[in-house]
């Protein structure tokens, strides 16, 4: 994986092979963040980052200039290979070992941008939970959007919430957010 824009342009890093991950690939996460850089200035936005995994998308916020970031992953090696990277890059992440779940039960933090990369072979009631609790406890800020990575066999279009799909191969991001009128 690597780094697409911002003081770490072109960085590659490289992850030990024995994490259980799936790193967003570079041609969808490029797409994402184009999307998000027509709406935010990343050095005025505070990011929540679910499934963490390798830390793929907190290093691209940090290296876009995002000062408040937080990464939650339940694997004790993912949180760890998270900070020794952090730390080689001079980042500030924020790392939270913790269920994603138990995580957006019990957290009094909020963000301008949720990210949300579960495993893709999770039930579709397993995605519109954490949906569902980052609204239920006003972890998104106002302004904010929730972004929920998955595959193109799922569907959560039917949400609320549910804003726009944009579809990178066999990638989907959904985007979901506060604002009552529709889109």
């Amino acid at each position: 994986m690597r780094i697409i824009s911002g003081k770490y342009k072109s960085r590659r890093i490289q992850a030990p092979k024995n994490l259980p991950v799936r790193p967003t690939t570079d041609m969808a996460k490029e797409s994402l963040f184009n999307i998000l850089n027509n709406t935010y200035y990343f050095d005025a936005i505070s990011v929540i980052d679910l499934f963490s995994g390798t830390g793929n998308i907190s290093y691209e916020f940090a290296s876009r200039g995002t000062k408040t970031i937080y990464a939650i992953d339940a694997n004790f090696g993912c949180i760890k290979f998270i900070n020794s990277t952090s730390k080689v890059l001079d980042l500030d992440i924020n790392t939270y070992k913790s269920d994603v779940y138990k995580f957006l039960e019990k957290t009094n933090l909020n963000a301008d941008v949720v990210f949300a990369d579960p495993p893709y072979d999770f039930e579709t009631e397993q995605f519109l939970k954490i949906v569902d609790l980052v609204f239920e406890n006003n972890i998104l800020n106002e302004e904010g959007v929730l972004i929920v990575e998955h595959s193109k066999h799922t569907d959560l279009s039917k949400h609320a919430k549910h804003r726009y799909d944009k579809r990178y191969g066999g990638n989907v991001f959904s985007f979901f957010d506060n604002n009552l009128e529709e889109n």
